[in-house]
């Protein structure tokens, strides 16, 4: 059995794993990589012939781990994509909207390559790449074993993050010696809104786990509903001012209109516009409502209490660019929630377009942004942007909050571990991290006498 790491080697996107066991191929996720100068291009280059990988497994939707998947399939992918029902639905939402992602950016290098005369890049996949991927969609419910072949049994086991996500664990006869390996996905974090908290992984030979908190630790003085009632109350009550929060359609803005529900049903600011200027968000909603099954406790019994949690007086979901243009126009004090989280497209560039030179706004980063992005830029303090071809002066206020963060920290990711059993569990592999992250990671298993491996982009390891 041999393990390669093709992506999210020592890095964060571009998640992509193959796993061999004799001549049978598995390709566990199928990630963008958009991280520091990479062009988006460069995401077709696979160190593979897709004709060859027998099936994928998709540990969820987000598209540093399904982004890719359209290129497999477009370059000779035949087979089955494995996957939850939640992680299909929400997957071709994003498939789609990348799709017009890449056609805005061409349409652009289109207008300005006419007075340079340069050949104009094409679509990494058009939405017939998408369509054909996504009839490839086998799904599997969580804690159901899925034999993919005489030798190699799949089962999902629900870890939070986002609806749908699953760690894939790989039960595989080896020439006669069962061996059993987890793919941890993304791992989320306990008690988050909205979601279910992390199952317990089953005990493994080996473990490929994500690494992006590694070192890091979460803000525990304070819930959710704390830290944005402090920043709401600045920003909106005392300032009269807007408040703009780049959040990822798919996730984040669920978790995010649901806590903000809960602040002003229970009447624990005064009333505020809310705006939710995304329409994949809005269709990411209706998804959470079709699996409403897989949602936690809480959100249920708040349902049953008081009704739809994505549903509150003064909010507003937008649909059309007309409704989107009158946010902008809206001259009181107003949440605007837009995506995309990173500021790399979407209408959060309208807005911070609007209002980046705006002293009465505040942008309220609610989770990662990956180097070389808008965002990055940003929460390093750059004092002049580049947004929608002109350099900006950044006079808003920018601030950031981990207590939405989808992800576990340092500690969440070893308590994981330690469910291990140290004999059984011969290897850890980290993936899905900066490099110092994984570092931290790793020399905190090594202490607890832990077998841990950084590896390598492309190196191959016998398991």
């Amino acid at each position: 059995m041999k393990l390669t790491i093709h992506g999210a080697a020592r890095q964060v996107t571009g998640s992509m794993h193959l796993l061999e066991i004799d001549q049978y191929k598995i390709l566990i996720d199928c990630g963008l990589d958009y991280e520091k100068d990479r062009s988006i291009q460069s995401n077709e280059n696979f160190p593979f012939d897709p004709s060859d990988i027998d099936v994928v497994i998709l540990t969820h939707a987000h598209i540093d781990h399904s982004g890719n998947l359209p290129t497999l399939v477009r370059l000779g992918f035949e087979g089955q994509i494995l996957c939850t029902p939640a992680t299909a639905d929400l997957t071709e939402l994003l498939l789609l909207d990348s799709v017009n992602i890449f056609m805005n950016k061409i349409h652009k290098s289109r207008k300005h390559n006419r007075k340079r005369h340069d050949n104009v890049q094409q679509p990494l996949y058009l939405q017939k790449h998408v369509m054909d991927t996504v009839e490839r969609f086998v799904t599997i419910g969580f804690n159901r074993p899925f034999r993919i072949n005489g030798d190699i049994e799949l089962t999902f086991i629900p870890v939070g993050h986002l609806l749908g996500a699953g760690a894939a664990i790989l039960k595989i006869n080896d020439q006669g010696t069962e061996k059993t390996i987890a793919f941890t996905g993304d791992i989320g974090r306990k008690n988050y809104p909205v979601l279910n908290d992390p199952q317990e992984l089953p005990k493994v030979d080996f473990l490929v786990s994500e690494s992006t908190y590694g070192g890091r630790y979460h803000t525990k003085d304070r819930t959710v509903e704390q830290a944005l009632i402090e920043t709401i109350d600045k920003a909106c009550i005392k300032e009269s001012g807007r408040l703009i929060i780049p959040a990822f359609s798919i996730g984040r803005t669920q978790s995010l209109v649901y806590s903000l529900n809960k602040i002003f049903t229970e009447g624990l600011l005064p009333p505020v516009r809310v705006f939710v200027d995304s329409p994949m968000a809005n269709a990411a909603t209706e998804v959470f409502r079709k699996h409403h099954n897989l949602v936690n406790d809480e959100a249920k019994e708040f349902y049953r209490k008081k009704g739809d949690e994505f549903e509150f007086d003064n909010l507003v979901y937008t649909e059309t660019l007309k409704d989107s243009r009158q946010v902008s126009n809206y001259f009181e004090p107003c949440i605007i929630i837009s995506s995309a989280g990173m500021l790399e497209g979407g209408r959060i560039q309208d807005h911070l377009y609007n209002n980046i030179q705006n002293y009465y706004c505040t942008i309220l980063f609610i989770g990662y942004c990956a180097k070389g992005t808008l965002g990055h830029r940003l929460l390093r303090g750059d004092p002049i942007v580049h947004i929608k071809d002109r350099e900006l002066a950044v006079y808003a206020t920018i601030k950031q909050t981990d207590v939405l963060s989808a992800h576990g920290d340092h500690e969440d990711l070893v308590k994981m571990v330690r469910g291990q059993d140290k004999v059984q569990l011969k290897n850890i592999f980290l993936v899905h991290g900066e490099e110092n992250s994984m570092q931290a990671l790793a020399d905190a298993l090594a202490l607890e006498d832990y077998n841990v491996t950084i590896p390598e982009k492309g190196l191959n390891y016998l398991l």
